[in-house]
């Protein structure tokens, strides 16, 4: 595994450099796929093996997101993209990426949706996003998450 980001929080190493893509229409399509496309244009090209070291509770993560998951992005609010930026910049994706893998299968993180938030920021550090647009994404999705969209698992 090679070492994508590391702070003194989380770890996230990856097994080869993460490839993503945009999808598009062709003429041909189905309006279903044309649907889908819309819902999420971005689209991982291979098998990619994620590990996430939590440093904090001293526990490491692995999962695998198949070749083919499709996603939508950075999930920012049309009325905030002239601050923090559209969703398709390119600094987002691979964040995006992780975390929407994440919030669709919270067992793979033992359902820690701190430890999520945690990520999501790292990978936008390592993308290069600066501070300020950090803070308002991290403390928007996990805003999000914790009163939207991630429930504690019985």
């Amino acid at each position: 595994m090679k070492e994508w980001y590391s702070n003194n929080k989380a770890g996230i190493f990856f097994d080869d450099i993460p490839n993503v893509g945009i999808r598009y229409f062709v003429p041909t399509m189905s309006d279903n796929d044309r649907i889908s496309i819309e819902k999420y244009p971005f689209i991982n090209k291979k098998n990619l093996k994620v590990r996430l070291c939590d440093y904090k509770k001293y526990k490491t993560y692995n999962f695998e997101i198949p070749k083919g998951y499709c996603y939508d992005g950075a999930s920012v609010p049309k009325l905030f993209r002239r601050v923090i930026g559209p969703n398709t910049d390119n600094r987002f994706l691979i964040p995006a990426l992780i975390h929407d893998v994440l919030c669709e299968n919270h067992d793979y993180i033992d359902n820690d949706r701190q430890f999520s938030t945690e990520v999501f920021n790292a990978l936008l550090e390592a993308g290069e996003v600066n501070a300020f647009k950090r803070f308002w994404m991290k403390h928007a999705v996990n805003f999000y998450q914790k009163f939207c969209s991630w429930k504690k698992e019985s």
